[in-house]
């Protein structure tokens, strides 16, 4: 790495921790206080903590059982995590967080709550029935290292709606909803059910659809029309559910356990999981702004609620009939909701859901509401007007320079984290008086072909090449993830034709070779790994 990019990445991280610092003394100094005297956290999420500001981006992986969350997520990661099992029937009744740590390790919930570094110590509120199914698996993993992933209990279907989970499901989903940077939802395009339990679930979700990104699953088991009625169907579904005029992403995919299918629209999931880890690899370049929008809507939260609950306490007798004035301003909470939006020009949208405001309403003692303080109100305007816009130069300073995830998400070569003691067979060798033009005119693959040869012979070549049939069911045995093989296929086959001849079949071993002892690919061909056969045509190209 050259001493230029050093600084650059010292540069950002400076910037990162600038504005993450500036977020975190700006909630503490004008809004916590606010929270606290308006009993803010007993009608919505708990305040925020350190842990909250300097934690990782998050993804929440969500959906039925068997639509694939497990297998999505070891396809993202590149290997199996403790815990993780995949079966047509529910085989994941726990919340598990995947996090990057040095050597793996299982943290159960009870003590994962108790570590102020953990940004879940506010979960103990759901209980032991929670907790109890709730763990951290560490893993030192590289893309861990960029983004922590949430993998959720299979969503039960109709069939199973009786079974009860001992605590309450979607007030969690809302919980991490609240708290993460995007959430994965799967379907399976062979079931596509809407559950009552998954419905509820989308309940949960309300309000966090910008971070909502939808995967139809297993896409390369039907067939193109039958996915087109699947995809049809399941927009109309999630326009009903979510009942927004903006259409969600969704994403045709094949994330899972079985081989991939030559299908018709076999190219077209290939550009859609591209577009989807295209997304998740910028995650950690957007968590910073993600985190300074989040702290705007609660402020605009809390506004609405400061007004609220000082409404109500205006409006209560001093004395006589305090029960039933209390229930007949929950009654009106509606008009009075509509009152506020006039009088002190709060938007509609900053309200909190009107039906869920009056239960919560139920158990308070409106006697001990806070009246309107003056100058709470000026310090919460002015983190909204004047405090919130000082930090955009810095944060588009930081987009300039973010740096992306790794490993699957990013095939690119990075020799920072090639392990020293190998030789990459991937990199050029240095141009230097060492070198005569003969050696830099040499195929790098060529000293290994006769054993590439004897594997390509074996496959039972027709006129001279594999099919991408035969090519695909022998890489598939290497067990390298589908999105590896993808790359390796694409510098392989270097004119294109869907084919690979003796030279390009060597190459693309050469490449998975190079894969499994540890190295990066590279995201284009260089000159030395490209076969002699083929080099005259890219020339003149």
């Amino acid at each position: 790495m050259s001493i230029r990019r050093l600084r650059n990445n010292r540069k950002t991280l400076r910037d990162v921790s600038m504005v993450t610092e500036e977020l975190r003394n700006l909630y503490y100094k004008r809004l916590l206080p606010i929270e606290k005297n308006y009993s803010f956290h007993q009608f919505h999420s708990p305040s925020y903590e350190d842990a909250d500001f300097d934690n990782k981006p998050m993804v929440l992986v969500m959906g039925q059982y068997s639509t694939g969350k497990t297998t999505f997520i070891r396809y993202l990661i590149e290997e199996d995590f403790p815990g993780s099992r995949v079966g047509p029937e529910p085989t994941t009744d726990c919340f598990t967080a995947l996090m990057y740590g040095q050597g793996e390790g299982i943290i159960p919930g009870n003590a994962l709550t108790m570590d102020p570094k953990k940004p879940f110590r506010n979960l103990d509120i759901f209980g032991n029935a929670f907790l109890n199914r709730f763990q951290c698996v560490q893993l030192s993993n590289k893309v861990l290292e960029s983004v922590s992933i949430i993998d959720t209990p299979g969503i039960l279907t109709a069939a199973k709606r009786k079974l009860s989970r001992g605590y309450d499901f979607p007030a969690v989903l809302r919980w991490f909803a609240e708290r993460v940077d995007r959430i994965i939802l799967l379907f399976d395009a062979h079931k596509l059910e809407f559950s009552d339990e998954l419905t509820r679930a989308f309940g949960a979700l309300c309000g966090f659809d910008d971070k909502l990104r939808v995967v139809l699953n297993k896409a390369d088991k039907v067939d193109s029309q039958q996915l087109m009625r699947v995809y049809g169907s399941l927009m109309w579904s999630l326009g009903k559910v979510f009942r927004t005029p903006e259409i969600l992403r969704v994403y045709i995919g094949s994330f899972w356990s079985e081989p991939r299918q030559m299908c018709d629209h076999y190219q077209l999931i290939e550009l859609e999981e591209e577009d989807l880890l295209a997304e998740i690899r910028n995650l950690p370049r957007n968590a910073t702004i993600r985190k300074l929008n989040d702290l705007v809507k609660r402020a605009r939260l809390v506004r609405a609620h400061v007004h609220i609950i000082s409404y109500l306490k205006q409006e209560m007798p001093t004395i006589f009939c305090k029960e039933n004035k209390k229930h007949n301003l929950i009654y009106q909470l509606p008009v009075i909701f509509t009152k506020i939006q006039q009088q002190h020009r709060v938007p509609a949208g900053d309200f909190p859901d009107c039906t869920k405001m009056q239960e919560k309403l139920l158990g308070q003692d409106f006697s001990k509401f806070k009246t309107l303080k003056p100058n709470l109100m000026a310090s919460l305007d002015k983190l909204l007007t004047n405090d919130i816009a000082n930090l955009v130069p810095l944060l588009q300073q930081q987009d300039q320079r973010k740096k992306s995830l790794p490993s699957v998400l990013d095939v690119e070569f990075l020799g920072t984290f090639r392990p020293e003691h190998r030789r990459d067979p991937f990199k050029e060798l240095p141009r230097d008086d060492q070198h005569s033009e003969a050696d830099l005119n040499d195929w790098a693959v060529e000293k290994f072909k006769p054993k590439y040869d004897e594997i390509f012979y074996n496959l039972s070549p027709s006129e001279g090449k594999l099919s991408g049939t035969k090519v695909k069911e022998w890489m598939m045995s290497t067990l390298l993830p589908s999105s590896v093989l993808a790359q390796i296929w694409r510098l392989s086959d270097v004119d294109g034709d869907g084919k690979l001849d003796n030279e390009e079949f060597a190459l693309a071993v050469h490449l998975i070779e190079g894969k499994l002892e540890g190295h990066w690919l590279p995201r284009e061909l260089p000159s030395h790994l490209v076969p002699p056969s083929k080099r005259s045509g890219r020339n003149e190209q």
